[in-house]
C-alpha cells in the first residue's frame, strides 16, 4: 500500500522530518518558505500532491476559504502548536477534517520564556545588554541602572493553566505572592497557596507584576487596555507570553512612556512578525522572538506528538489522543 501523503508546511526538526519521511509520502518544506501564510496555497499545494494529512504550525492561514478549499482526500491537520486560533474549527468541522494540537509538552518551556522576561523587566536587563554591546559601559556604579527585585512581589497571573503554574511554581522559588483570574477557582491543591480574584478590579489592584497566559480569539483581543492599566499599580511590570492581541500596544506604549508601567517584557505581538515600532524607541521594554517553546526538547516532543495524532488518523484508523475537533 502507498504512503499516506503527508504536506508539512513549515521545516521541523531534523528527528520528525525523518519519522515523518519514514512513515509517509512527506512533502517537506526544507527552506521554511513562507507559503503556509497563505491559505490559497496552502489549499492549492494539497489539492496538487492529493494530500491526506496537513502538518502546519502556529501562524499557517488555515481559515475558512482554505479550508473549504482543500481536497476531499484531507482527512485531518495536525498544529504544531497547543494554540489552534489560526484555524477555523468550525469549517473544518463542516468538512469532516480532524484537527489536533499538542498540548502537555510546553508548559515549562514557556512558563520560563515569562520568567526570563519578567527578569528582563525588573533587572533592566535588556537595557545593560545593549549598554555594553554599544561599548557604553563606563564601569560599576552605585546608582546605574537600578531595577526592582522580584523578592516579596505579587505576581499577578491570567491564565491559571498549565503554563500560568508552571510559572507560579518557579516564582515561589523568589519569595512571590501568587494571585491568578481565571474562569473560576481552582482547587486548593491545584492552587497551593495562589490567591483567586473573581473580578478584574481586585486582581489588578493587588498585584505588581501582570503575566499573561490567555488564549488568542476575539473574547481576549486587546484585553490589556489603557482602563485595565488605569487600575493597575504606578511601576507595575507586564509580560505578554501568552497571545499577542491580548494586548492593546498603543495602551501598552503610552504607559511605558508615562511610567505608569514601569517596564514590560513581551514574546508575542498583536500581528507578528510585525511588531509596533513604539516598542522599539522604548528602554523599558525587552523584546524577543515568540521564544516560548523553542527547546531543542520541546519542539522534539511537540513534533511527536502531532505525529503521534497523524498516525491515529492516517496509519491506524484510531481516535487521536489530542483532538480539538
Amino acid at each position: 500500500m502507498p504512503k499516506p501523503i503527508l504536506l508539512v508546511t513549515r521545516k521541523l526538526p531534523e528527528a520528525i522530518e525523518a519519522r515523518a519521511s519514514r512513515d509517509y509520502d512527506a512533502r517537506l518544506n526544507p527552506q521554511d518558505e513562507m507559503w503556509a501564510t497563505d491559505g490559497a496555497e496552502i489549499a492549492r499545494r494539497a489539492r496538487e500532491v492529493g494530500a491526506a494529512g496537513i502538518f502546519g504550525a502556529a501562524g499557517d492561514a488555515l481559515g475558512t476559504a482554505c479550508i473549504e478549499a482543500l481536497p476531499e482526500s484531507v482527512k485531518v491537520i495536525a498544529t504544531f502548536s497547543v494554540g489552534f486560533d489560526h484555524i477555523d474549527i468550525a469549517a473544518a468541522k463542516a468538512r469532516g477534517i480532524v484537527v489536533v494540537n499538542t498540548p502537555e509538552v510546553l508548559s515549562f518551556a514557556t512558563a520560563e520564556t515569562a520568567f526570563t522576561l519578567m527578569l528582563m523587566a525588573a533587572r533592566r536587563a535588556g537595557e545593560g545588554e545593549r549598554m555594553v554591546r554599544a561599548g557604553q559601559w563606563k564601569g560599576w556604579a552605585p546608582t546605574q541602572l537600578l531595577g526592582v527585585t522580584l523578592e516579596g512581589k505579587k505576581l499577578g497571573i491570567l491564565g491559571f493553566g498549565r503554563i500560568g503554574r508552571e510559572l507560579a511554581a518557579m516564582a515561589r522559588g523568589f519569595r512571590m505572592e501568587i494571585h491568578y483570574r481565571d474562569i473560576q477557582k481552582l482547587p486548593p491543591e491545584v492552587e497551593q497557596g495562589a490567591i483567586y480574584h473573581d473580578n478584574e478590579d481586585s486582581f489588578l489592584g493587588a498585584i505588581d507584576i501582570i503575566s499573561m497566559h490567555v488564549p488568542g480569539g476575539d473574547a481576549n483581543r486587546h484585553w490589556l487596555n489603557a482602563e485595565r492599566i488605569a487600575k493597575m499599580k504606578k511601576g507595575s511590570l507586564v509580560v505578554n507570553s501568552g497571545r499577542g492581541v491580548s494586548v492593546h500596544d498603543e495602551s501598552l506604549i503610552a504607559a511605558l512612556k508615562s511610567g505608569h508601567v514601569r517596564a514590560a517584557g513581551l514574546d508575542v505581538y498583536d500581528g507578528e512578525p510585525k511588531v509596533n515600532p513604539g516598542y522599539l524607541a522604548l528602554e523599558n521594554v525587552a523584546l524577543l522572538p515568540h521564544l516560548g517553546s523553542a527547546t531543542i526538547e520541546v519542539r522534539d516532543a511537540m513534533g511527536n506528538r502531532a505525529l503521534e495524532n497523524l498516525d491515529a488518523v492516517l496509519l491506524k484508523g484510531t481516535e487521536p489522543p489530542h483532538r480539538v475537533a
